[in-house]
């Protein structure tokens, strides 16, 4: 890569449903990019409905990465994706000095621009233990373990989240170190600039467009697709919003109209948390989601 060529990652943010694949096209077109989703339930090809990939229209318009490019079968965390996401990024920049990423998963989309905390490598027995202890005794008694080993990670981590309590139990456990002890030191600088633009709108009409959005999922067909996955319900790719309601479902333990209002609810809630997790990063330049393009354009064009 030229050292006198500034090279730049364009991300397109915001809640789900709001309009983001839709804009990032625009955009990819106009700056004659290619894109990057960082949507980490669009990595798996058997998960196409629930997942709202890509139309094949949009995705033959222009170049897409890191769309259903994995199986359910494999696993793939956020560390290999911020190392595959970096590769790539390396490859398209000979090519172009932009790139546009899309995606509405938070913390892929930090672990791109800005790297993930460099945690140890902790024994799985750990895990395991934590897990039965979380099955037998409740979320409430590791709840408790946290504050006791580490008092910042319980007041910042989301303590309703047994899969975040977990992981800071087993670092604070077999680390002999607290959690927050290893979070927010010095991350490998990037060479890219990046420029944010996220979408947003009244919260009543991100609430009707999710509900508009499982609808359509519904009518295009996502009772089949989960139906085929129900013998790998178990997988952690399908412990998932779309998916989780509708093997209850097919398990006989509620209604199809209570799953489908389970789906749209838990939607809502997922949009909610996008939104917190989002409003905190203040190098976002917020858009309505009928976005002018041309003004978006004009304030990237200022950036680059």
């Amino acid at each position: 890569m030229s050292s006198q060529k500034n090279t730049y990652l364009i991300t397109i943010i915001g809640p789900t449903a709001i309009g983001k694949t839709a804009l990032s096209i625009q955009l990819a077109a106009y700056f004659n990019a290619e894109i990057i989703s960082c949507d980490s339930r669009q990595f798996y090809k058997e998960m196409t409905i629930g997942t709202a990939i890509p139309s094949k229209e949009e995705i033959n318009a222009v170049k897409h990465h890191f769309i259903q490019n994995r199986s359910i079968f494999d696993t793939y965390n956020v560390g290999e994706f911020e190392r595959d996401a970096l590769q790539l990024l390396s490859e398209l920049f000979l090519k172009n000095n932009i790139v546009i990423m899309v995606g509405g998963s938070g913390l892929y989309v930090d672990a791109v621009i800005n790297g993930l905390d460099d945690f140890p490598d902790i024994d799985k027995s750990i895990r395991e233990q934590l897990n039965l202890d979380l099955k037998e005794n409740g979320i409430e008694s590791l709840q408790k373990q946290l504050k006791e080993l580490d008092i910042e990670a319980y007041q910042t981590i989301a303590i309703d989240n047994p899969h975040r309590i977990i992981r800071a139990l087993e670092i604070c456990i077999g680390a002999g170190k607290t959690y927050s002890s290893f979070k927010n030191k010095p991350k490998t600088p990037r060479n890219f600039k990046s420029i944010k633009i996220g979408l947003t709108a009244e919260r009543q009409i991100i609430y009707d467009r999710v509900n508009q959005r499982v609808d359509n999922m519904i009518a295009n067909g996502l009772l089949e697709e989960v139906k085929n996955l129900h013998l790998n319900k178990n997988l952690n790719a399908l412990k998932t919003v779309g998916y989780r309601e509708l093997f209850s479902f097919f398990d006989g333990e509620i209604s199809k109209e209570f799953a489908i209002e389970e789906i749209k609810k838990n939607t809502r809630r997922f949009a909610k948390r996008q939104l917190t997790w989002f409003k905190k990063d203040k190098n976002i330049s917020w858009f309505d989601f009928k976005p002018e393009v041309a003004s978006i354009i004009k304030s990237i064009e200022k950036k680059l």
